[in-house]
Formats: C-alpha cells, sequence, structure tokens
C-alpha cells in the first residue's frame, strides 16, 4: 500500500502566535512550501466529529483571510457534491460564496 505524508511546521513568537507556516507533501516533492494559513479539518471516528486545526500567520492580511475563508467554502460545496452527490447542498454552498464575494466586492476588499 502507498502511504504519502503531509508535514506542517509551525513557528511561534514568544505568545505562542504563528509567525511562519511551511508545509511538505510527499507527493508534492521535496520542496518546503510556505502558507501564511492553514484549514485543516478531520473527521474523528472515534469521536464521530470533526476536529479543526485553524492557524494564520501575524502578517496575514485581513481582506485575504475573507477571501481564504470563502476559497475555502467553494472547495467544501466540490467536495461535498463529489463525495455525496448532494448538488442542492453544494448549490446552496456556492450561492454563500457568491454573497459573501459580493459583499467583499462593496467593501472595495481585494483578494492581492
Amino acid at each position: 500500500m502507498k502511504k504519502s505524508e503531509i508535514r506542517f511546521s509551525i513557528a511561534l513568537d514568544d505568545q505562542k502566535v504563528p509567525e511562519a507556516i511551511s508545509w511538505q507533501a510527499t507527493d508534492a516533492g521535496q520542496d518546503m512550501h510556505f502558507a501564511k494559513a492553514i484549514n485543516v479539518a478531520i473527521w474523528d471516528r472515534n469521536a464521530d466529529a470533526t476536529m479543526k486545526i485553524d492557524l494564520w500567520t501575524k502578517d496575514m492580511p485581513t481582506d485575504a483571510m475573507k477571501f481564504f475563508v470563502v476559497d475555502n467554502i467553494g472547495s467544501m460545496a466540490e467536495t461535498i457534491q463529489t463525495a455525496t452527490g448532494d448538488k442542492k447542498m453544494a448549490e446552496k454552498m456556492r450561492a454563500l460564496c457568491k454573497e459573501l464575494s459580493d459583499y467583499l466586492d462593496e467593501q472595495g476588499q481585494t483578494n492581492q
């Protein structure tokens, strides 16, 4: 059986606030990749519940964080449709993404 690994490394300041996030994955080559935010959700089969890790660096711009969250909702819409075939739920999630994107546009926020 083939195994893949994803490794995250988080550099923290004295108050344990992330300053840098890096990651490597066996399927992404040997290079170290860098991120300003991560959102990891795991369905724990023993707890029958979602376990989450949400981290972002001090220098993650708030505008970018908002786009990051909207992108995650869009990605989850694809996941729910692929995993369950529930098109209605996926459409509702995409509609929420559209509504949130429009809101960000109205606020003059950009993903730059």
